[in-house]
């Protein structure tokens, strides 16, 4: 084990060097000029020209990689250009609500998703199953914005359930203040949590449903299973101890997809419901041309998906021990 984890761990290097490369070479295709966007239309091209060469914009690109690769290696990922402040800061002040509303939805989707596929598959060909796989295809065709649109509409206008926009206090240091005998900010901030989540837990959880129970019904089948039965063994206790930690081998590698999938899908979420994280600061840079700040982002999302994927790949090989021989 201990060597598959330094060889994983090698090789995620390059993968970092590919797509800081990567993240790189795509914001040299963006339209439109920073140093235009930032003084205006009525801008002159002297006081263009005079501000890209500032900008060190004028640079030949491998130039300016090889500067931006120095300045990462020093924590540095440059300044925003309308903003005015080191791009890390701005990131890091707003990435934990974007991890919160993910892990959250990811939370959402595992639960939902299993608790679903093992109904399904245990109530194979009736009315639970059909309908059960009914809703996953309603999820997996429904778009992440449209189903925020909908949530929206009918739990925070129409009946008035929940908050439709903004963001409580966070949810850790709100369930700290919920231990110490004071529970309404952890109430708040679960109300304010709960439509992006389920908006972006949806497509996730159906997936994942819909992979439980093709996976459940396969071990459901096997030998194992049926000498279990044939021992006496009670009901839950095959189908949880004996093939769902079986059948669950195969969902350890989407959750770490689905969760890169979950980040996507924040940009637009965080838009519709204004939280405050990564992906309505994405939108924002990128309709102000704020090339630093599009860089550090889609490399921080980039990063975080590479991360989680490692980490689930180790999951795996710690769960089944023939990974660790490829």
């Amino acid at each position: 084990m201990t060597a598959y984890v330094i060889r994983r761990l090698l090789l995620f290097v390059p993968m970092a060097v590919g797509i800081i490369c990567v993240t790189f070479a795509l914001l040299l295709l963006i339209p439109g000029d920073p140093a235009s966007v930032l003084l205006g239309q009525e801008a002159t091209a002297e006081g263009i020209a005079s501000l890209r060469a500032a900008m060190g914009l004028d640079d030949p690109w491998y130039i300016r990689l090889g500067r931006y690769f120095a300045d990462l290696a020093q924590g540095d990922m440059g300044r925003s250009i309308f903003q005015n402040a080191p791009v890390s800061e701005i990131i890091l002040g707003r990435m934990g609500a974007t991890i919160e509303l993910a892990a959250v939805a990811l939370f959402l989707s595992v639960v939902v998703g299993i608790g679903l596929g093992v109904l399904a598959a245990i109530r194979q060909g009736g009315i639970v199953d059909a309908a059960t796989m009914l809703l996953a295809q309603l999820g997996i065709s429904m778009p992440v914005y449209w189903l925020s649109l909908l949530l929206m509409l009918w739990f925070a206008v129409n009946l008035g359930w929940l908050p439709a926009i903004g963001r409580g206090e966070p949810l850790i240091p709100a369930f700290g203040m919920m231990l110490a005998g004071n529970p309404a900010p952890f109430l708040d901030s679960l109300a304010h949590i709960t439509l992006p989540a389920l908006s972006l837990a949806g497509n996730s959880a159906a997936i994942i449903s819909r992979l439980v129970r093709t996976s459940m019904l396969e071990v459901l089948r096997e030998d194992f299973v049926r000498t279990a039965k044939a021992k006496g063994m009670r009901r839950p206790q095959v189908v949880l101890g004996h093939a769902l930690r079986n059948a669950l081998l195969p969902v350890l590698s989407v959750i770490g997809l689905r969760f890169g999938a979950l980040l996507g899908g924040a940009i637009l979420t965080e838009t519709i419901f204004a939280w405050p994280g990564l992906g309505q600061l994405t939108i924002a840079a990128i309709s102000q041309r704020d090339v630093p700040l599009i860089q550090g982002i889609v490399l921080i999302f980039a990063l975080i998906y590479a991360t989680v994927t490692l980490a689930v790949d180790l999951a795996y090989a710690a769960v089944d021990p023939r990974i660790r021989l490829r």
